[in-house]
């Protein structure tokens, strides 16, 4: 039965997908939530919250993704960061996938990907879980009501948990499954509930599409000056760098917390919400995201809560560190209407150095930008992905890895372009440890960290006098209003310097190492960058 608002001609069965049960089209935030508590798929907590848990899976599983393999994307494709599957091997998953979803229930959500209606893209998400449609209606672009009866969808995504995939028949790793099949422009997700597989399969999607119109895909945040987007900022960073908390500055218009665009006539966000992490979340250090997990609608994912009084647990990690809350982006009060900027004026790298070794802030030449955005060097973080317990010092190029189809010189090369394009600053910001590594010193200070960005995005920061980096070459400031100034040199934080010295040793080595892969693909100038 069909039910909700949908084009006519294009219900699940134009798509061939016949013989399932009721099927609920675009449904509303209430009528979301009432059908996931009915179905027992989670909790009403405080303000109307949704309150979830998504079992086994409680963060993004990179290691069962893969791109269907065709003669129309073979030569395209970053085959060594993403695995193949057979197109078979696809046919066979969709068949047994479709076969598995009949006589069961489905909430079907067409959106938009993308705030620029010149770039968007048009996607239908069809998800076994209410509540799951409920958070893809968050994190997507939610067209009007009138739109929806001549909405067609360019991409279809068909999450079902409850389905367990065959690796001998699939093709696949494991009975999880992520697989993109670009010709078909279908992609099926199976045996995960974690929600952000949903929305990072999107964000994979345009990442592919996007840089052959000339845009860049970028994983950033993005905000811009009061009254002001031409003084756009970009925050590149993976996730628990810092991209959500730091972007949201109530001083600055929010455009965005996690995916954006960069075209020629400026920024657009990809999505229509954001997805916090809440792990000691606390009011006074994030008032308007803590204020958003008591809000009508917000999706509340694996926290720990008081069941008679429903108080959520900040601290309580038991289930998982990726504890998370979803939520439209009108809830933060200074959030764009748009969700659109200008041309970035500075573009922040944010990286989560678990080696202590990296300054909180450096000034990077454009030569200098593209060699740390080629290396994308950071920290996993505990949580984000299944079986990381510890900050884990990764290489993830472009800060993105998991979500780029194409070869990271692609990515690159459009930033350079539109670095030189516009003229903007590049900064380099450790949101990591100083003092020493992980387990002997501590995590950079938030505050040091806010007005360190301050003064870079106020342009007052180019005033300051700088030092050169002896290790990367890059230009560190010596002092800054409000900034002990020993925390600007981490060699003075550490009490062993010739510990301090060895260890960033190391990390330029890991750098040097990583970094010979793009040799062949890049410039003299970034090469030289590369050297130091």
């Amino acid at each position: 039965m069909t039910n909700g608002r949908v084009n006519p001609s294009q219900r699940l069965e134009d798509q061939g997908i016949a013989g399932i049960g009721n099927v609920y089209y675009n449904f509303l935030e209430p009528a979301l939530i009432e059908a996931a508590l009915k179905r027992g798929e989670g909790t009403l907590g405080k303000g109307g919250a949704l309150l979830a848990t998504t079992g086994k899976h409680t963060g993004r599983s990179p290691k069962d993704k893969f791109v269907v393999r065709t003669p129309s994307v073979e030569d395209s494709i970053w085959w060594e960061n993403n695995k193949p599957m057979a197109p078979e091997a696809f046919d066979r998953l969709h068949a047994d996938m479709l076969a598995h979803m009949k006589g069961r229930d489905y909430f079907v959500q067409d959106l938009y990907a993308g705030a620029d209606p010149e770039h968007r893209l048009d996607v239908r998400v069809v998800t076994e879980l209410a509540w799951h449609g409920l958070f893809i209606r968050h994190l997507l672009r939610r067209p009007d009501r009138s739109e929806l009866d001549d909405f067609i969808p360019e991409f279809t995504i068909i999450n079902c948990p409850s389905f367990k995939a065959d690796p001998a028949k699939h093709g696949c790793r494991s009975e999880t499954v992520i697989a993109m099949n670009f010709d078909k422009k279908l992609i099926l997700i199976g045996n995960t509930a974690y929600a952000g597989e949903n929305k990072k399969s999107v964000f994979t999607l345009l990442n592919y599409i996007l840089p052959g119109k000339g845009i860049m895909a970028m994983h950033c945040s993005a905000n811009h000056a009061i009254g002001d987007p031409d003084d756009t900022a970009v925050f590149f960073g993976l996730s628990g760098t810092g991209k959500t908390t730091l972007s949201a500055d109530p001083s600055r218009t929010l455009i965005g917390d996690d995916e954006h665009g960069w075209s020629d006539t400026g920024t657009f966000n990809f999505e229509g919400g954001c997805y916090a992490k809440t792990i000691n979340l606390s009011a006074e250090a994030e008032p308007e995201i803590f204020a958003t997990t008591s809000r009508f609608g917000t999706v509340v994912e694996n926290m720990v809560f008081d069941p008679e009084t429903f108080e959520l647990d900040f601290e309580d990690n038991s289930i998982t560190d990726n504890m998370r809350c979803a939520y439209p982006l009108e809830a933060i009060s200074n959030a764009s209407p748009t969700s659109r900027g200008g041309q970035p004026k500075n573009v922040i790298m944010l990286t989560c150095d678990a080696y202590g070794v990296l300054p909180p802030i450096a000034r990077l030449t454009p030569a200098q930008a593209m060699y740390h955005f080629l290396s994308g060097f950071t920290s996993k973080t505990p949580g984000t992905e299944v079986g990381v317990t510890e900050p884990i010092p990764t290489f993830s190029t472009c800060f993105g890895a998991p979500f780029m189809p194409r070869r990271p010189e692609v990515y690159g090369k459009l930033l350079q372009e539109k670095i030189a394009g516009t003229g903007a600053t590049c900064w380099l910001v450790n949101t990591g440890w100083t003092g020493g590594a992980y387990g002997t010193g501590k995590r950079m200070p938030i505050k040091a960290t806010r007005a360190l960005l301050t003064a870079a995005l106020d342009g007052s920061l180019n005033d300051a006098q700088f030092r050169k980096d002896p290790n990367f070459g890059f230009e560190v400031p010596v002092s800054v209003p409000g900034v002990d100034a020993q925390l600007l040199d981490p060699r003075q934080t550490w009490a062993d310097s010739a510990a301090y010295d060895a260890q960033a040793k190391k990390l330029v080595d890991m750098f040097a190492d990583n970094f010979a892969q793009y040799v062949p693909y890049i410039d003299a100038e970034v090469k030289a960058a590369a050297i130091g």
